[in-house]
């Protein structure tokens, strides 16, 4: 079993947990999953070599836990695991896709009604059946409706952060092989898109058959689509397709821009080579017989070995694969105007974090070590305030409190003759990877409040001006009316003591639409405040 597998089993556990509204367990089984996805080793030759107590080295996995992955890598099973989905046989992943209904409500609807999946819920819905149990009612039912109509329109589409960890396990096995020249990652990944519909390998090889025979042999691979010479497809177990594709070194850089889309940037490109005399596609660029390019000669294909090439020869500067969507880079390229994209390196903190002393899994002390070994300068605690009792909001006793943690914290940072672990307080210097160096920095106290229905915030001013900074965001009554909506923001803007407006669409990719607001009177309230 794989590591992202294991770690699944125990996020599910973890769901199965807080439907029993068992304390504190929810947290230790998400730490350990966490703890395990963060292994840069296969946890099955951890215990190979240490046994329970290497298994019980990992971070947030104690003895119990570590017994369950040992159990699960004998027997390929966790019993605890499957005595959970004999009681509760629930599709969870399935139905918490819904806006509204997380664990628990699927509980109650499986006790009440039997619900066990989407299409289950979908026909007790229309048939007004949800309505009937107590708590729920006619708008829940429709709201329901509404989210599972969401789900439907997002279906075959994959998270981005969800997709990443097993095409880089797949791209790292593909990488290997010594037939492999040099492998890119394309399509829709490439350019960093929310969502994924399929994955897209490219490969420069002289050898390609010994590459697409061990492509479709991949475990991870339930279905093969097709299966040629120099490419194929299939279907992962994730859910996924992935293709590949081999071609010459001659042709990588074209086959590279052509595969890594989009398809309205590409459309524009071939139409630039067209005016220029050239044809573009995914062999390469060529010039037109008889055309200037070629001297009056057959078409003859110019260098196509790299993607700056091809740029350069269409008369742009490289366009970075996260602009690639025909939304005025081309124009810009033209002009030799790109913006510089913002890399890891350009990042100094992080204001939005949340904390175990609400429903977050790490401590601050555990952020913060993990911010520095970002590089970073600083982090912001903005956990949740008291409306939000789901989240275990803080109040104003507990904002106080949490103060006093960090100014403890922050003298222990500053401290130059302070003893620290150089694996999480050694910074990288990013400029120069290869140094390291302890520098000061700094943990912010904030908090999210919460914007009530009339724009008022949860928590009060006093408290509120006690604080480096305050994010206030709309976490309920998400269905208001526009204008409603509009002057509610407006009015947690104009509080002086209010800095960010977290979320300010209320979108969750593939789970809720964004609410309705006048984006240009927000930014004229913000710009005036």
């Amino acid at each position: 079993m794989k590591n992202s597998e294991l770690a699944k089993v125990f996020y599910k556990i973890a769901e199965y947990l807080k439907m029993d509204r068992v304390p504190f367990k929810p947290q230790a089984y998400e730490k350990a999953a966490i703890g395990i996805e963060a292994l840069d080793k296969n946890i099955k030759d951890i215990y190979k070599k240490g046994g329970l107590k290497a298994l019980e080295e990992i971070p947030g996995v104690g003895k119990s836990i570590a017994e369950k992955i040992e159990e699960c890598l004998k027997t390929g099973r966790v019993k605890y695991y499957e005595e959970f989905r004999k009681k509760l046989p629930i599709n969870l992943e399935e139905i918490t896709k819904v806006e509204g209904v997380g664990s628990q409500k699927a509980k109650m609807l499986y006790e009440k009604l039997g619900i066990k999946n989407l299409a289950e819920l979908e026909a007790a819905a229309k048939k007004g059946e949800i309505r009937t149990i107590a708590g729920f009612g006619e708008k829940t039912e429709k709201n329901i409706l509404e989210g599972i109509a969401f789900v439907k329109k997002n279906t075959g589409r994959f998270l981005l952060g969800n997709i990443m960890p097993p095409v880089k396990e797949i791209y790292k096995k593909l990488k290997k092989l010594k037939e492999v020249e040099k492998i890119d990652i394309a399509g829709s990944v490439r350019r960093m898109k929310e969502t994924i519909g399929d994955v897209d390998f490219l490969i420069i090889s002289k050898n390609p058959k010994p590459i697409i025979d061990f492509f479709v042999s991949l475990p991870e691979v339930i279905k093969i689509w097709n299966k040629g010479k120099t490419k194929s497809s299939v279907r992962t177990k994730y859910g996924f397709d992935m293709d590949i594709r081999v071609v010459p070194e001659k042709s990588y850089g074209a086959a590279l821009q052509y595969f890594t889309g989009s398809k309205e940037h590409n459309i524009v490109l071939r139409k630039i080579a067209i005016e220029k005399g050239l044809k573009l596609n995914e062999y390469g660029i060529f010039s037109a017989p008889g055309g200037s390019a070629a001297g009056g000669r057959k078409s003859k294909m110019l260098p196509s070995k790299n993607e700056k090439d091809i740029y350069k020869t269409l008369g742009l500067q490289w366009i970075p694969p996260e602009l690639r969507e025909n939304q005025g880079e081309i124009e810009a390229a033209q002009k030799n105007s790109l913006p510089f994209l913002v890399g890891y390196g350009d990042i100094k903190g992080d204001l939005h974090c949340h904390s175990s002393w609400g429903t977050a899994k790490n401590s601050i002390e555990e952020i913060a070590n993990a911010a520095i070994s970002m590089g970073y300068e600083y982090i912001g605690i903005s956990d949740h305030t008291k409306f939000l009792k789901i989240e275990r909001g803080l109040d104003e006793k507990q904002l106080a409190q949490q103060r006093e943690e960090i100014k403890k914290l922050n003298a222990k940072f500053q401290n130059p003759n302070a003893k620290s672990n150089p694996k999480s307080l050694a910074t990288r210097d990013l400029a120069k990877p290869d140094k390291c160096q302890i520098k000061k920095f700094r943990i912010l106290q904030g908090c999210e409040a919460n914007i009530l229905a009339d724009g008022s915030l949860d928590i009060k001013d006093e408290a509120l001006a006690k604080l480096d900074y305050v994010i206030a965001g709309v976490h309920s009554n998400f269905k208001m009316p526009k204008e409603k909506m509009t002057e509610r923001i407006i009015r947690a803007i104009k509080n002086p003591n209010v800095d960010i407006i977290s979320h300010p669409t209320g979108r969750l990719i593939q789970k809720r639409d964004e609410y309705l607001i006048d984006f240009d009177k927000i930014l004229a309230a913000a710009k005036a405040a």
